[in-house]
């Protein structure tokens, strides 16, 4: 396979950049009140929409393995791709109905799905243990990146690496200082890279991790004694119902979920267009405003993922903000900050593969930059 090419990168071809101006106060003053308001009664809609779809999806896939060993469906025509093409894309929604789910939990965490905090944390507790993430610590790390996104000190997601952790030494030009070099790794090195970041970037929480303080250890521990049940109940499904089932009905469609939250992540934080920033510079409303909206995966993107990918932007300036009402208040949003806002209608995974090259890293020195 031949990998796609790379357009060659410069900085001289982004377009200029300054600061937002306006405080947070301000840029909320511009949204209708009624797109803050929390609805758990439609939130509740959407999870058993969700469920449903699942249930749906999981259903149909117990019909492909007894329909291909029929007599009549073995003298079809290739039977093997057929119920290949058949499991794949059962996986393909089942996975985009998993990672709707994981971000209903999502919600949860930033206390957007309902007004009670008890049911916020019950159904996000549930919904993400069942998918393998650790609620309460994932809830407590993605509060900390909201609150510091696009700081270079602070932030702890997709931090760019700068010049002196790569060892480049300085100057502006790609002939002298050697990038094609540098960074001249062969395609399939390239891509089997970013499928290990894809699908096994998800980070480890233990009690005693610098990322959490004395008084968070309880949370940390309620979430590792979830994950502790999920190991059970997958080692028990394995002896009841054969491994190659349990992960042919669970373990695909979870990875898929790790991979798509992952590929979201990165690229509503990664793109050429967009700063970061290092001490003064930096405020809440300007990280906010360095996310990128993308329409991500078209319709299946909005309907399967609650629109997460296709309004980010207005999320990180009000992460309580139900995402049912991020359509509408994006607009509001697009008219008050103007040329601040990001958007790309890129295809995901050109975007994912094209980002991943050129977004190496950042200058050793600076307050802000692109």
């Amino acid at each position: 396979m031949v990998a796609p090419t790379i357009e060659k990168y410069s900085e001289n071809a982004l377009p200029p950049f300054t600061p937002m101006p306006w405080s947070l106060k301000e840029i909320r003053a511009a949204i209708p009140r009624k797109y803050f308001v929390r609805n758990t009664r439609k939130g509740l809609a959407y999870f058993a929409r969700d469920i449903l779809m699942a249930t749906m999806a999981w259903l149909l896939a117990t019909t492909i393995d007894p329909y291909f060993k029929q007599p009549a469906a073995q003298d079809f025509l290739t039977p093997l791709g057929s119920e290949l093409a058949r499991w794949v894309s059962c996986w393909w929604f089942q996975g985009l109905i998993f990672t709707g789910i994981w971000v209903i939990g999502h919600e949860c965490g930033h206390g957007a799905f309902s007004n009670s905090k008890i049911i916020n944390d019950s159904l996000g507790f549930v919904t993400h243990t069942l998918l393998w993430t650790p609620y309460f610590s994932w809830k407590i790390s993605h509060h900390r990146h909201h609150s510091n996104h696009a700081s270079m000190e602070r932030d702890e997601v997709y931090i760019p690496k700068t010049r002196a952790d790569l060892g480049i030494p300085d100057g502006d030009l790609i002939q002298e200082i050697g990038y094609e070099e540098i960074f001249g790794d062969t395609p399939i090195y390239t891509l089997c890279m970013l499928i290990r970041q894809q699908l096994l970037a998800f980070p480890a929480y233990l009690p005693n991790s610098i990322l959490f303080t004395q008084g968070q250890s309880r949370a940390v521990i309620i979430s590792n004694v979830g994950i502790a049940a999920m190991v059970w109940a997958v080692c028990h499904a394995c002896s009841t119902y054969g491994t190659a089932n349990v992960i042919k009905y669970y373990g695909i469609p979870w990875l898929e979920v790790t991979h798509w939250f992952i590929m979201i992540t990165y690229l509503h934080h990664t793109d050429p267009i967009l700063p970061h920033y290092r001490g003064k510079e930096w405020n809440f409303q300007r990280g906010a405003a360095a996310t990128i909206d993308r329409n991500f995966l078209g319709w299946q993107g909005c309907f399967f993922l609650h629109d997460v990918a296709r309004y980010h932007v207005i999320h990180h300036f009000f992460p309580k903000m139900p995402f049912y009402h991020g359509r509408e208040a994006t607009q509001h949003l697009k008219a008050f900050i103007g040329d601040h806002y990001a958007y790309s209608d890129k295809p995901a995974f050109q975007a994912l593969w094209e980002n991943y090259n050129k977004c190496q890293f950042v200058e050793n020195t600076g307050s802000r930059f692109q």
